[in-house]
C-alpha cells in the first residue's frame, strides 16, 4: 500500500519530525493551528509521501501554505516538475506584499495570491487525496522564485 501521507513543517520542532496528515480532518486541525499559534507560525512546508524522489532522496516538489488569522484568507506556492514555480490566484483586490512565516523564517508569497481560507483548505485535502497531484480546485499562476538564500529555512533548495 502506497503511504500517501502529508509531512508537514511549521514549527522549529517538526523540521526534523514532520506533523503527518493522513485525512482531512488532519488537515483542519493544521490550518487551525496556523491560524491559533504564535505570530511568526503562520505558514507550513508540504510534502506528500505520495509522490517521487528525486535520485538524491529529496522530494520532487514543495507546497507552501501561509494564512492570515486577521483577514481570514491564505496563499500557496507549488514548485513541481509538472507546473514549474505557481502560486494561488488571488480574488479580485487581494493584496500586494503577501509575506508569511515558517517557523520564524520570512516567506515571501506571490502579489494578489491570497484565496478565502475555506479555498486554502480544500486545495491541502485535495494535494493529500490524490497522492500529491496538482490541486485543481483553484487557478494557479506561475511565478518567480528568489535564489534560495532569503526563504528556505532549511537552506536545501535547488
Amino acid at each position: 500500500m502506497t503511504d500517501s501521507r502529508l509531512e508537514a513543517r511549521y514549527r522549529s520542532v517538526d523540521m526534523q519530525n514532520p506533523v503527518l496528515l493522513a485525512t482531512g480532518a488532519d488537515v483542519d486541525c493544521l490550518v487551525d493551528a496556523l491560524l491559533a499559534g504564535p505570530a511568526f507560525h503562520d505558514a507550513v512546508h508540504i510534502v506528500s509521501r505520495g509522490r517521487s524522489q528525486k535520485p538524491v532522496g529529496f522530494p520532487d516538489h514543495e507546497l507552501y501554505v501561509g494564512v492570515s488569522r486577521d483577514l481570514h484568507v491564505g496563499a500557496l506556492t507549488l514548485t513541481a516538475p509538472e507546473v514549474g514555480n505557481v502560486s494561488s490566484v488571488g480574488v479580485p483586490g487581494s493584496r500586494g506584499g503577501v509575506a508569511y512565516h515558517v517557523a520564524e523564517h520570512l516567506l515571501d508569497f506571490s502579489d494578489n495570491s491570497e484565496i478565502p481560507l475555506t479555498l486554502v483548505r480544500e486545495a491541502i485535502k485535495e494535494f493529500l487525496h490524490s497522492g500529491g497531484s496538482v490541486p485543481t480546485c483553484i487557478e494557479w499562476k506561475p511565478f518567480e522564485i528568489s535564489d534560495g538564500t532569503d526563504g528556505d529555512p532549511w537552506g536545501a533548495s535547488s
